[in-house]
C-alpha cells in the first residue's frame, strides 16, 4: 500500500480575499458608527435635554412668573436642542409691555433659564398730536397727551415719529435725527440722563440741548453727539464756569466756548448751524422759548471772524487773524497757522 503524501496549495486568490474582507469590515465598522450617531441624535432631540424645570429672574415684577413663561411659547418637556431662542426673546418683548430685554439660556441637562429686565422711562417725545413715553432703551411705552415725571425724564422736541404705537422701537422719519437720538440712548446708559431738561431735534443742523442748571448748548448738527456731550459736560465742571449760567457753543468740530448770561445784547437769537465737519453754513434757523445771546456767526465766504462791536462775530475778509471784542477775552494770534487763543475755549487746540 502506498503512503499519500499531503501538501498544502497556496490559492493564487487568497491575497485578494483578505484585502476584500478588510474593505469590508471597514464598511461595516462605518455603517455601526453612523447607527450608533443616528440613534444618539435622536435621542438627544426627542428622549434626552427635555425641559423639566424653567428659571426666571432678573427685574421681572411688573409682570408674574407664568406671563412671562407663557409669552415665551416655552413649555415643560421642550427638547432644549429644538429651541428657537432668539424667537423666544422676541415674543417676551413683543407680548410684555415693560419688558426691555429678555434673554434665554439653556442649562443643560434639562433647565431653562429666562433672564428679562424691566422698561426703566428716560424721554418725553413731544409730537404734533401728543406726548411718546419711550423707556432707556428707546422703547414706546405710552402714547400721552401730557409729560411724565418733568423733573427727571427730558422733554423732546422735533423728533418726527415714525410709529407711535406702544411696544414699538422709537424711530424717527428724518434718519438725521433717528442717528442723534441713538447717540442720545448710549450717552444716557453711560451718565444717566446727565441733567438735561429738554433737547431740540426740530433743526438736525442746529440742536439745541437745555441743562436744568440753567445752560443751554449749541451742539450744531447730529454728528458726534455723544462726543459734544462729554464735551459740554467737561466745560460746565471747569472752574471757571462751574456753578454759572449762560451758553455753551460748539465751535468747529472739536472746541466750545462759554458765554455767560449777563452778556446778552438781545432777547433771542439765531441758531447756530454747522455742517458735517462742524463749520457754519447757511441755513434756515430756530429759535427757543429761552433768552439767548445774539452769537450773530455769519459767513460771507472767507475764513476770518471779527467782533462787529456789538459782540457779533461777522467774516473779517483777507486776514486770518481773530480781533478782541474787549469784552470776554476773545483774542487771536492766527495769522495763517490755524491756531487762536480764547480764554471761553474748551477743547482740543
Amino acid at each position: 500500500m502506498n503512503d499519500v503524501e499531503k501538501t498544502n496549495i497556496e490559492r493564487k486568490n487568497s491575497g485578494k480575499r483578505m484585502r476584500r474582507r478588510r474593505r469590508m469590515m471597514s464598511v461595516y465598522t462605518v455603517v455601526v458608527i453612523l447607527l450608533v450617531l443616528t440613534v444618539g441624535v435622536t435621542m438627544c432631540f426627542t428622549f434626552l435635554f427635555n425641559i423639566d424645570e424653567i428659571v426666571i429672574s432678573g427685574e421681572s415684577e411688573t409682570y408674574t412668573y407664568m406671563e412671562i413663561v407663557e409669552a415665551s411659547g416655552i413649555h415643560a418637556g421642550d427638547n432644549l436642542l429644538r429651541l428657537d431662542y432668539k424667537k423666544a426673546e422676541q415674543r417676551i418683548l413683543d407680548q410684555l409691555l415693560y419688558v426691555e430685554t429678555a434673554k434665554v439660556d439653556r442649562d443643560f441637562p434639562s433647565t431653562l433659564r429666562i433672564t428679562v429686565t424691566r422698561c426703566i422711562p428716560a424721554y418725553n417725545v413731544q409730537y404734533d398730536k401728543g406726548v411718546l413715553l419711550v423707556s432707556r432703551k428707546g422703547k414706546i411705552l405710552a402714547d400721552n397727551n401730557f409729560y411724565t415725571d418733568t423733573e427727571n425724564l427730558p422733554i423732546i422736541y422735533g423728533f418726527d415719529p415714525a410709529d407711535t404705537e406702544a411696544g414699538k422701537p422709537l424711530r424717527s422719519k428724518n434718519e438725521n435725527k433717528y442717528d442723534a437720538f441713538t447717540q442720545l440712548i448710549s450717552r444716557f446708559d453711560r451718565d444717566d440722563n446727565a441733567g438735561i431738561a429738554t433737547i431740540d431735534l426740530t433743526n438736525e443742523y442746529a440742536i439745541t440741548v437745555n441743562y436744568r442748571n440753567g445752560m443751554i448748548f449749541k451742539m450744531g448738527n447730529w454728528s458726534d453727539v455723544e462726543y459734544k456731550l462729554d464735551l459740554a459736560r467737561e466745560a460746565m465742571n471747569d472752574d471757571s464756569v462751574k456753578g454759572k449760567k449762560g451758553y455753551l457753543t460748539m465751535i468747529g468740530s472739536n472746541q466750545c466756548s462759554f458765554r455767560p448770561n449777563g452778556e446778552l445784547v438781545d432777547e433771542t437769537t439765531a441758531a447756530i448751524v454747522t455742517d458735517e465737519n462742524g463749520l457754519p453754513v447757511t441755513t434756515t434757523t430756530t429759535t427757543t422759548a429761552v433768552p439767548e445771546p445774539d452769537l450773530g456767526w455769519q459767513d460771507n465766504g472767507g475764513n476770518n471772524w471779527v467782533d462787529d462791536g456789538g459782540g457779533n462775530w461777522q467774516e473779517g475778509g483777507a486776514g486770518n487773524d481773530w480781533q478782541d471784542d474787549g469784552g470776554e477775552g476773545w483774542y487771536g494770534d492766527d495769522f495763517g497757522y490755524g491756531g487762536y487763543e480764547n480764554n471761553d475755549i474748551y477743547g482740543n487746540q
